[in-house]
């Protein structure tokens, strides 16, 4: 139903979007998830042309939007967009606000519109609220309302941007109950959500966004339980991750371990944790690996925690010829090492070369 390939968004200051790739079929309905600032809203004003993309394609039932020849507002009437800031005519009754563009862009005939926007109420639980202002309804009652003058004008494709996020949290869950209930009369949908509960439940595809574009494509389950890109696995464990690169003998080792005391402080590691982590960096790395490294390398020391679990992953990837710290001939840091450590591990791979994983419990 929409395909879209190497679809750039750019601004002066930053790209939010850099080459995004992916099919949606009709039905689907997609959960877009990720951290702020990589490109969710962006990526479904670009699809509804509200932005206009700076290259790529996007293809909506065949029709190519992006080309300039497309007559957009034909295109458009397939398409409804729900924004998180409402929208409404303040000076409208809501049956008015419900009326207006079907009359307006579909041609209906002003009974038409009304009953249909009085059937459309009802879907969404406001039928009592008809004649009422928009100003005289809480935030989740507009939301609603919004939703309903989307449906107005029978579209096949639904954007969510972010629904809930203007809410107060009490008025959260009947905005939601609503989106569901969609979502099993077989629309498309597109919904950009920070809530995590509900973009698992109500979607059958999700999407997380990072890095330029759609960083993991795969189904709640596949997700939430079983994410295999490592940005993925950071957002849904809800990680702490602290990153440094090491290309030096020389590198400032005192400020390195006053980092990790840091980052074990802001993060309410334990001290013991803390301590732990330091004294595996210092033997592991410091005391075994680097030695062996010679002429221009590099090594990337990535930490990973767990406020949830209070669990610590350390991980040390370096270049290089393979070389397992477990065979190493320092027995001595080897040991501190594994008595600080509740695991330690080392894989060799094409990919990424030499890799250290190392655990620290609670």
């Amino acid at each position: 139903m929409i395909t879209i390939n190497h679809l750039k968004k750019a601004y002066p200051n930053v790209t939010p979007l850099k080459d995004v790739n992916t099919t949606i079929n009709r039905g689907d309905v997609i959960s877009i998830i990720g951290p702020s600032g990589t490109g969710k809203s962006t990526l479904i004003r670009c699809i509804n042309m509200l932005e206009t993309p700076t290259s790529g394609e996007i293809i909506v039932d065949g029709e190519t939007i992006t080309d300039p020849k497309c007559q957009l507002d034909k295109v458009r009437q397939k398409m409804g967009m729900v924004f998180q800031s409402f929208n409404l005519f303040n000076h409208m009754t809501v049956i008015e606000n419900l009326m207006a563009a079907p009359m307006d862009l579909l041609g209906k005939s002003r009974q038409e519109a009304y009953d249909r926007g009085i059937e459309l109420l009802r879907t969404v639980g406001l039928a009592d609220k008809a004649l009422n202002y928009p100003d005289e309804l809480s935030g989740g009652q507009k939301q609603r309302v919004a939703i309903a003058r989307t449906l107005a004008m029978d579209p096949e494709i639904i954007l969510f941007d972010e629904p809930t996020s203007a809410l107060d949290p009490t008025m959260v869950g009947e905005v939601e109950a609503v989106i569901r209930s969609l979502a099993k009369k077989g629309l498309t949908m597109m919904i950009v959500t920070h809530e995590m509960r509900f973009a698992r439940e109500v979607a059958n595809r999700v999407f997380y966004m990072d890095d330029g574009g759609i960083y993991e494509d795969g189904t709640p389950e596949q997700i939430f339980d079983h994410p295999q890109k490592e940005r993925t696995i950071r957002f849904i464990r809800h990680l702490k991750v602290f990153e440094e690169k090491i290309t030096s003998h020389d590198f400032d080792f005192i400020g390195l371990v006053g980092k990790l005391e840091e980052f074990g402080r802001k993060n309410q590691v334990s001290q013991k944790t803390i301590y732990r982590m330091q004294q595996v960096f210092e033997e592991i790395c410091v005391q075994i690996i680097l030695p062996e490294l010679t002429g221009d390398f590099n090594m990337v020391f990535a930490v990973e925690y767990s406020p949830e679990t209070e669990a610590l992953s350390m991980r040390f990837t370096y270049d290089g010829e393979r070389f397992d710290p477990l065979e190493s001939d320092n027995q001595l840091s080897l040991r501190i090492a594994q008595r600080s450590a509740d695991s330690i591990e080392y894989e060799y791979g094409e990919e990424y070369g030499n890799k250290v994983t190392v655990t620290i419990g609670a």
